[in-house]
């Protein structure tokens, strides 16, 4: 009807793809941005978006941050350095891990425009700097897990455990106009049940509309305890054969897992002694963020029972090391003897893990382990893809160490886990209309809307630049 309020939402990013999330959500005559994340690929795929607003700043009254990765926080910062002034919500956690994340981020593209700078003759404006960082900070607004608070005056939000990364959040938006009220539920990115360290994830109690991502829509994982068996065979036969374990990984998350279960490993005697090395910067100092929020932590993991009195001890052991210079880092390919190294970024498209790449890929003797989703047109995909050669530092490297994948250790949720979030979701507002599923390539994100539609649900797939009521 004319006269009825105007709820609609923008899909700005992670629309058909899996890099890039911002949806705007109008309502009440006010914006709101959910996330605003980087596009992440090619470089000549992704400068444009990267440097597209997704709406003029004047017109975003606030903005509600889901977690931390760069693909959904990583352009904050350029907001801010187009005018943004506004309130940033995000979980304590969440702020703490963007303190380092933009920071480094804001580094790279610093680095980024100097050498473009330098190479081609003409300038080139880095996306953000470390001062935008400081102002973006500065806008961030922790709020605790189940807090409830008002985002802009008649929207009432409330962040819950998404079980994905530390401090990661699925969003409610209580939209009250009058006596009528309407959620809409963002679902973040949807963690798994059973993953080391991380609480399992909270489906929020009902919805009217439901913006869902899709990343593992199409494929079933294998166990969480599975993959931590995988884990400790991989690291047994590369071991005999006297080679290192190469594991592209990124930083927040993925890498405290690794070591988390490594560390179990180890004290149970799956594994052999060899060196554990962290080889990131950045790591390092996720890690110690880790060891800070150990109050959101699940305290019934086995190795945190055993450390109940210092949770934060779980990240140290006699075996484990983290580098702190590039020196150390370089020193690591004169060692002999079996290892592993674990280095951002996770899909090997830059940091030290190239460095690794480039002199361990061609060793037989070795082994590539693969722990997470590697999107399209990233080394991490060609390894994969298994190509006969990869082309590290601009030069070909044949590809003659062991390949292998280990699905388990996704911080995503499966299939079978998204479509379990979503009907528990349902079971608690039969009102639930619509579900928007974004942060999925079109094959799986296809092949999820197919199996949402058999369970009776309206389902949607935006491209860039949707609009729908809600």
């Amino acid at each position: 009807m004319a006269n009825d309020p105007v709820r609609e939402i923008e899909f700005r990013g992670a629309a058909r793809e899996v890099t890039g999330s911002c949806h705007i959500v109008r309502v009440g005559g006010r914006t709101i941005l959910l996330d605003c994340g980087l596009f992440q690929g090619k470089r000549s795929d992704v400068h444009q978006k990267n440097t597209a607003l997704p709406v003029p700043v004047s017109a975003i009254d606030a903005i509600v941050l889901s977690h931390a990765h760069m693909d959904h926080s990583g352009r904050l910062p350029f907001l801010v350095r187009s005018g943004y002034a506004g309130p940033i919500f995000a979980t304590s956690a969440t702020r703490d891990l963007c303190a380092i994340m933009l920071a480094d981020s804001a580094h790279i593209q610093e680095k980024d425009a100097d050498f473009l700078s330098r190479h081609r003759k003409e300038h080139f404006e880095p996306l953000y700097a470390q001062r935008d960082v400081v102002r973006t900070m500065e806008l961030m607004q922790p709020k605790a897990y189940e807090e409830i608070f008002d985002v802009v005056p008649g929207v009432r939000t409330t962040f819950v455990d998404a079980g994905h990364i530390l401090g990661s959040a699925s969003v409610t938006l209580d939209c009250v106009e009058g006596s009528t009220t309407s959620r809409l539920v963002f679902s973040g990115d949807i963690g798994r049940s059973g993953l080391a360290i991380i609480r399992d994830p909270v489906p929020p109690i009902g919805a009217n509309a439901v913006i869902m991502e899709s990343t593992y829509g199409n494929r079933d994982h294998a166990s969480v305890e599975g993959a931590k068996a995988e884990l400790a065979r991989v690291v047994r036969e590369t071991a005999a054969r006297g080679g290192r374990v190469l594991i592209p990984a990124f930083a927040v998350g993925r890498t405290q897992e690794l070591v988390y279960d490594l560390h179990l490993l180890a004290e149970d005697g799956q594994i052999p002694r060899l060196p554990i090395v962290i080889d990131s910067p950045l790591a390092t100092k996720v890690t110690a963020v880790f060891s800070t929020n150990t109050g959101i932590f699940d305290a019934s993991e086995t190795l945190l029972k055993r450390h109940d009195q210092n949770p934060g001890e779980v990240f140290r052991f006699p075996l484990l090391r983290f580098t702190e210079s590039v020196e150390e880092s370089k020193a690591l390919e004169q060692q002999v003897g079996p290892m592993v190294i674990i280095a951002a970024s996770g899909m090997a498209e830059s940091g030290r893990i190239l460095h690794h790449l480039a002199y361990g890929a061609s060793d037989p003797r070795n082994t590539i382990l693969v722990v997470g989703f590697m999107a399209e047109h990233t080394l991490g995909r060609r390894i994969v893809e298994k190509r006969d050669t990869i082309r590290v530092f601009g030069d070909d490297v044949p590809l003659r160490a062991r390949v292998e994948i280990i699905n388990g250790y996704s911080a995503h949720a499966d299939r079978r886990e998204l479509a379990a979030w979503v009907d528990a979701v349902r079971q608690q507002s039969p009102l639930l209309r619509d579900v928007f599923l974004v942060h999925g390539e079109p094959d799986s994100q296809d092949a999820f809307a197919t199996t949402l539609r058999a369970a009776g649900f309206q389902v949607h797939c935006p491209t860039p630049g949707t609009v729908a009521a809600f």
